[in-house]
């Protein structure tokens, strides 16, 4: 068989390169039409990035997340017991693409100061104060304030002395209402009927490993949607050398919350904030019996019992965050 020579020309080669580019090029666009959407556009929105940062308030030094521009409307988080900050870590994410998000952690939780208990009294007029403080440091003068557990008595303080701060309240397994302390509450009554000492330490099981995991996973469905990191970290924290004690005294300091209710109220009765509920239903701490007197004072309520527990964004922020992004969307825009 007689073997050709072929010369490639300058024109020739091109013309190869182009006939087996062709190919490729349609094929990567198959490919590209193909991927989920999400990867697909992955280059169209930036990853919202947190900072981890610390202002000194009145000689305290109060940690706190910050996320989002800062020209957008703010959005507040205020955490529970026994945890912080770290409780709206998956949330954060989903709101500082359109609001300035602050999350801070009062004295004795998270990454905030923790002062000697015998000069620094551990009350939640003072974390109410020191928050404020924040907010000022931050220039913050209008927000949208999400409370849950003790975030509600915190929150309560500030809406009361600054109401048309407010634009909005996002309320998560928060009290307001005497409904709302049921059989959870009686061995903390008992204490505020008489600060004895035998009362008081009836209480030292509240911050036991067994009741802070059971805070997590007690009305949860599905307990592989829970990370187990967080009642260690939490409960590393309440192990710390005086830290018991701290907890202590704001149990008790608790009962101080009780005549505000009147008061809080009043302010949605007066100012009717849009208000968007989003409770864990099964939570035997602050138990669904605590959300429906909201119906009373704020008749355009949104209204929504998640089925899960006390700590209901850990499991149920699939569900959540829709709501919250829709309200905030709606009454917040951005």
């Amino acid at each position: 068989m007689k073997i050709v020579d072929f010369v490639c020309t300058p024109v020739a080669l091109k013309r190869r390169r182009l006939a087996f580019g062709l190919p490729l090029l349609a094929g990567g666009a198959a490919y590209l039409q193909g991927m989920p959407a999400a990867r697909a556009g992955a280059g169209d929105k930036a990853p919202i990035v947190t900072h981890y940062r610390t202002k000194t308030i009145d000689g305290i030094k109060i940690f706190y997340r910050e996320a989002g521009p800062a020209d957008a409307p703010t959005v507040l988080l205020l955490h529970g017991f026994p945890t912080s900050s770290h409780m709206f870590r998956n949330l954060i994410p989903e709101l500082a693409d359109r609001y300035h998000v602050i999350a801070p952690d009062y004295p004795g939780y998270g990454q905030s100061d923790m002062p000697d208990r015998a000069k620094f009294s551990y009350t939640f007029d003072r974390f109410a104060e020191l928050v404020d403080g924040l907010l000022d440091q931050l220039a913050v003068k209008r927000y949208a304030m999400y409370v849950m557990d003790y975030g509600a008595p915190v929150g309560w303080r500030l809406a009361l002395k600054n109401p048309d701060q407010i634009t909005a309240l996002i309320v998560q397994n928060g009290n307001a209402y005497d409904e709302g302390l049921k059989e959870f509450w009686d061995p903390i009554k008992a204490y505020w009927s008489d600060h004895s000492e035998a009362h008081r330490k009836a209480l030292y099981v509240l911050v036991a490993p067994e009741t802070t995991k059971f805070q997590y996973t007690d009305g949860v469905s599905d307990l592989s949607r829970i990370a187990p990191d967080n009642w260690i970290q939490d409960q590393a924290l309440l192990d710390r050398p005086g830290n018991a004690e701290i907890q202590m005294d704001l149990f008790y300091d608790y009962r101080t919350n009780l005549p505000l209710y009147p008061a809080v109220q009043a302010y949605f009765r007066k100012h009717q904030p849009p208000t968007l509920i989003v409770w864990g239903k099964n939570d035997k701490i602050f138990p669904a019996d605590g959300a429906y007197p909201y119906k009373r004072d704020l008749p355009a309520v949104e209204f929504h019992l998640i089925d899960t527990g006390h700590f209901a964004l850990e499991d149920k922020a699939d569900e959540m965050v829709p709501l919250i992004r829709d309200f905030l969307g709606r009454k917040v825009p951005a």
